[in-house]
């Protein structure tokens, strides 16, 4: 099969490898894409602590396909064909590994539709974990594909949605997702000036950091209402971070973690996202701006970096069917 190895910091070369064979418990997936997510931008660009090259198809995380073969083990409901959303984790090439226990079989109403299971799960996740409620005003500082999503999915929840975004585009698509206001972040005291002034100085019941950087952290921090919830999206990987605790603390915050690490936590987030698409309420492919094929995946890897104008998320599908 044909695999992406990141052989180092912003090269993949495009290899051929064996498939590799599926083993007691698991699936063999004839990937139809993969998303890009800006977590993988790290080892992409390089940092002293990585190794390369990587494995094929690794650090792609996102894949969607159908099942190609089944390891010796029963995998009770599962059989070749079937198309799948999954949790795997070498997902730029045509095949990859999955555990049967982390995919979920989609709906024939789906075929068709790119469903990167894995992303939409977070979002899921992540509003469930911030419980919205109709009548609260919710902050989402960082609209990325995930902050869009969000911002979506909170304003259909009934919540007064304010996003935040250093980006034009990004504050224009949040206004169409559901937003009733979006502010630039250039300037963090006139942004969180302009929030009070929205709120009567009251701030917002919820905020939602989905940047994963200091300063967008700082900002929502500022934006959260006595008694009101942080919750933290962003993923934070590039070092340590410093909090205001005694802002924390004065205003009796609750603060979130929302990032998952049990297969089973995704895999239920997968199926309300699944439900919510096959219900109208969520369109994923609105989300999904460019697609390319595996052959410029380092493109797709700048475009997740630079963010240009019209960019919120980039999938990457093997070359026969770009």
């Amino acid at each position: 099969m044909q695999a992406a190895v990141l052989a180092g910091p912003g090269r993949f070369a495009f290899v051929q490898v064996p498939r590799p064979r599926p083993g007691p418990g698991q699936l063999l997936l004839r990937l139809e894409g993969c998303g890009v997510c800006a977590s993988s931008l790290p080892v992409w660009e390089g940092r002293p602590w990585f190794d390369y090259p990587l494995p094929p198809g690794a650090p792609g995380h996102e894949a969607w396909g159908r099942i190609e073969a089944v390891g010796p083990d029963d995998v009770s409901g599962l059989r070749p064909g079937q198309r799948v959303a999954a949790l795997s984790y070498a997902g730029h090439a045509e095949f990859d590994i999955a555990e049967a226990a982390a995919v979920l079989p989609l709906p024939v109403a789906l075929d068709g539709m790119p469903f990167p299971g894995e992303p939409l799960a977070c979002a899921a996740n992540i509003l469930a974990r911030s419980d919205i409620r109709a009548g609260q005003t919710v902050a989402i500082v960082g609209i990325g594909f995930l902050g869009a999503v969000l911002t979506r999915l909170a304003s259909q929840a009934g919540a007064r949605v304010i996003a935040l975004s250093r980006r034009a585009y990004a504050r224009q698509a949040a206004l169409r997702f559901g937003a009733e206001e979006a502010l630039d972040v250039a300037d963090v005291y006139a942004a969180t000036a302009a929030v009070a002034d929205l709120t009567g100085g009251r701030l917002c019941e919820r905020v939602i950091e989905a940047a994963g950087l200091q300063s967008t952290l700082d900002l929502a921090s500022a934006l959260a209402a006595e008694g009101g919830r942080l919750v933290i999206a962003g993923y934070h990987q590039d070092g340590l971070r410093q909090v205001n605790l005694q802002q924390w603390n004065w205003r009796g915050l609750d603060v979130v973690n929302a990032h998952e690490r049990q297969p089973a936590r995704y895999l239920d987030g997968m199926r309300r996202a699944i439900g919510w698409v096959q219900e109208g309420r969520l369109d994923p492919t609105e989300f999904f701006t460019h697609r390319l094929p595996m052959s410029r995946l380092d493109e797709a890897m700048a475009l997740t970096r630079d963010r240009p104008d019209g960019f919120l998320k980039a999938l990457v599908v093997p070359e026969g069917m770009a």
